[in-house]
């Protein structure tokens, strides 16, 4: 006599296996590599596209991706219990944008302090509770996004402005590339184990080669400068990159998430892109500006 289980089959039948799903493709640095590839080979030709065919469709580009990215941080700042006002976030952010590519750096910073007013008339009306820390986040999140961007569309008002732009987003890739392939290799000396693990210091070292070798390339390819200023460029970029990437570390770890979106995949969200190309741009701006200077403005 044999008894029937909850199912219904009986103890002796197999019970059929349930499809187990094929486990994500990771490398060793922990991230989808096709993925992370594809993604990043399609908007690398969105951007060269919408430099070399029409300037203001990069500028539109820009504006896209800081608005998604105000999106992602006030999300994860809403799972702090911080509130940021989204709405005058994203006006601002587009506002910022454009007023660099219409009007220059003076224009750019009065459209910042306009954001950040309206951010806090806009905050007002709430309970007045937490006020100040979600105007100070608020405040940090259009310096952060916006204002930041801003200067890779500085980049672009020249003649030369494509070229220059590519000079700062190839060499903040440089840094990206470098560092994650000298640290799948060779990392074993953690850079800030409590911040971001997978970071090593030889890591480091192969960002620091090769965006010193692509900016004596780009240098004179591209923007007539010489090997030396491209050097120096690219360190100087490599530096502010890898930084960037480890202060949007902490504010998750700060946080408590992992990721900053999932639109991208093998990359996580849009401000786990841009968390390098930020800082590195008014870096860039500057240095261009002094070693290379604009053919016209």
């Amino acid at each position: 006599m044999t008894t029937e289980q909850e199912d219904g089959s009986s103890p002796l039948e197999p019970v059929p296996m349930q499809a187990v799903p094929p486990p994500e493709r990771r490398t060793r640095a922990g991230r989808n590599l096709p993925a992370a590839i594809g993604v990043g080979l399609a908007l690398g030709a969105v951007v060269l596209l919408s430099l070399y065919v029409w300037k203001p469709a990069f500028v539109g580009v820009v504006v896209v991706a800081i608005v998604l990215a105000a999106w992602e941080l006030t999300n994860a700042f809403g799972s702090g219990r911080i509130r940021v006002p989204v709405v005058p976030l994203a006006v601002g952010a587009a506002a910022i944008i454009v007023s660099a590519y219409a009007g220059g750096s003076e224009a750019m910073v009065v459209a910042l302090a306009l954001t950040v007013f309206a951010m806090m008339l806009w905050r007002s009306p709430e309970n007045p509770k937490g006020y100040v820390r979600d105007v100070t986040a608020a405040t940090f999140a259009a310096l952060y996004l916006p204002f930041l961007a801003g200067f890779a569309v500085l980049l672009l008002r020249p003649d030369d402005g494509p070229n220059r732009v590519v000079v700062f987003i190839v060499l903040t890739v440089l840094s990206d590339v470098g560092g994650y392939v000298a640290g799948v290799l060779f990392g074993k000396h953690p850079m800030a184990p409590t911040v971001s693990p997978k970071k090593s210091w030889e890591g480091f070292a192969g960002s620091a080669l090769f965006c010193a070798a692509g900016g004596a390339v780009l240098l004179p390819t591209l923007l007539d400068g010489e090997a030396w200023q491209g050097v120096v460029c690219g360190l100087a970029v490599m530096v502010t990159a890898t930084l960037g990437d480890l202060g949007e570390s902490m504010i998750k770890r700060d946080l408590g998430i992992k990721d900053m979106g999932s639109l991208l995949p093998g990359h996580g969200g849009i401000m786990d892109r841009l968390d390098s190309l930020l800082p590195a741009a008014p870096v860039t701006f500057l240095l261009l500006s002094w070693l290379v200077p604009a053919v016209s403005a």
